[in-house]
Parts: structure tokens; C-alpha cells; sequence
């Protein structure tokens, strides 16, 4: 079973690692005969599995549930899972919702947030639950943002994003997830912490990892797809068809021929 430390590993000898979203356990037993390297248990769930408008229903149990399903259908993966909106609003919550989904099959969790979450990265640190941070486009502040944008688009904001990172790892965590930033910006992030794993998703190919959502990879996203979605899907054929999808996206992050430049954000900082 892959770990936080194979993670770190991992950057310190420069090969990539994959990462999916997933929800139930026969896709998660496909990813982990493809190797898929983790696993989120997003709360993107709450659109792509419960058909809701936002990631903001999603529960704590329903986050448990979900990730008990793949844990029970992956025993390679290293497991993360999202604490969903308003589940880490105080350190009491933060604490009590980190157990429940550790408890479900859980090796990290993670959350959204910049400096304003050290004290409860470090408190949770501290209780033995490593945490991943999610910086630059936060689907659960959505609202503030006034939509799915690109994020840190100026120099300063960039600044205030390295900031916040910088913030939040020397609070304890132990991986940063950036999304829908400049690829410079996820490339200068990347190469600030040489011991903290960090995951892309429209963040660049220079991040140490990426992830997708399963259902943005194998073409069942239905309207508007994001620039940074590449449908692996679309390349297969067969009755292995999304077990190859699977390994496809594995193969195409470990080779760094994905994200390809058009699936990156290029912006002069």
C-alpha cells in the first residue's frame, strides 16, 4: 500500500504520481490494477454522484460511507478524503469529522483553505491525521469566488497564494493540492517545498502529481468541460475499456505527457 512517505519519495527521485477521484469499490479495484498511485474521495461527489448543484450538501457521513467503499475495493492506493463544507468550521469539528473518515478507511484528509487553517492543520497533525491543503480554486468557496475561475491570475495574488502555503506547511501539512492556477505559479509552488508532495489539477505539468475527476476522464461529463480535463475514455476501446482509460492516465502522468500545454493555464506573473 502506497504511503505518505512513498509520496515524498516519490519527489525526491522526480517521478510523478497519479491520483484519482473515486466513490465505490469496483472502480476503485480497476484503479488499483491499473496502479493508480491515490485516491480522493472528493466531495465532488455530491455533483457527480448525488447530482447536485455544488459540493456544499455533502455530509460527513456521506463522505465515510464513501470512502469505507473504496478502501474495501483498493488496497494499493494511498486513500484521501475531503472534509466536506463546514466540517472543520472550529477544531472540535475539524477533529471529530477527520475520525469518522479515518476511522471509514481514511490515510489523509483534506481540506480547503489558506493561512487561516494552521492552527487546525496543526492541531490535527499533532492527533496523528496528515493533512492535505487545497489552495487556489476552492469548489466549497465557490460563491466568494463568484464562480469556477482561474485563480492567482496577477503577481500579488500569486504572492498571497505562496503565502498562504508557506502558512499552512509550516503548520504541518503534509501535502498541498492546487487548483486552476498559472502552470508558473504551480511550477514556482512546486519547487518551494522539496519535501512536500504536491498534486495539480490545472495547475501545470510541473506539479509532482495529478488528479482528475473519474467521471471529467472516462467523457461523462455532460455540458461544460473544464480546460484542464483530458478524456482518456475517448482514446480506448474494448470491454477493458475505462480499466485501460485507468492506466492510460497513469502511464500519460508518469511520462509528463499530461497535462499537455493546452491543458494548462499560461500566465506572464
Amino acid at each position: 500500500m502506497i504511503s505518505l512517505s512513498d509520496l515524498r519519495r516519490y519527489k525526491a527521485e522526480g517521478r510523478k504520481f497519479s491520483c484519482l477521484t473515486c466513490y465505490d469499490a469496483s472502480m476503485a479495484k480497476a484503479m488499483e490494477i491499473a496502479e493508480v498511485d491515490s485516491i480522493l474521495i472528493g466531495d465532488s461527489l455530491g455533483m457527480s454522484i448525488q447530482g447536485r448543484d455544488s459540493t456544499l450538501p455533502v455530509t460527513v457521513e456521506d463522505m465515510a460511507y464513501h470512502t469505507a467503499a473504496v478502501r474495501r475495493g483498493n488496497q494499493h492506493a494511498l486513500i484521501m478524503t475531503d472534509l466536506p463544507f463546514m466540517s472543520y468550521a472550529t477544531l472540535n469539528d475539524a477533529l471529530q469529522s477527520s475520525k469518522t473518515v479515518m476511522q471509514a478507511g481514511a490515510q489523509m484528509v483534506k481540506m480547503e483553505g489558506g493561512a487561516w487553517l494552521a492552527e487546525t492543520v496543526q492541531v490535527l497533525t499533532r492527533n496523528g491525521i496528515p493533512v492535505c491543503v487545497h489552495l487556489g480554486l476552492t469548489p466549497q468557496s465557490v460563491h466568494v469566488f463568484g464562480g469556477y475561475k482561474l485563480q492567482a491570475r496577477t503577481r500579488e495574488a500569486a504572492d498571497q497564494l505562496i503565502a498562504d502555503c508557506k502558512a499552512v506547511v509550516e503548520a504541518g501539512a503534509a501535502v498541498l493540492l492546487l487548483e486552476c492556477v498559472p502552470a508558473q505559479l504551480g511550477q514556482e509552488i512546486t519547487e518551494l517545498f522539496p519535501h512536500i508532495p504536491v498534486i495539480g489539477i490545472g495547475a501545470g505539468a510541473a506539479t509532482d502529481g495529478q488528479v482528475l475527476v473519474v467521471q471529467d476522464m472516462l467523457g461523462l461529463t455532460f455540458g461544460h468541460t473544464a480546460k484542464f480535463v483530458r478524456n482518456f475514455m475517448k482514446e480506448q476501446s474494448g470491454a477493458t475499456a475505462i480499466l485501460d482509460a485507468f492506466k492510460a492516465y497513469h502511464a500519460a502522468v508518469l511520462d509528463g505527457s499530461f497535462p499537455a500545454p493546452e491543458q494548462t493555464f499560461q500566465v506572464e506573473l
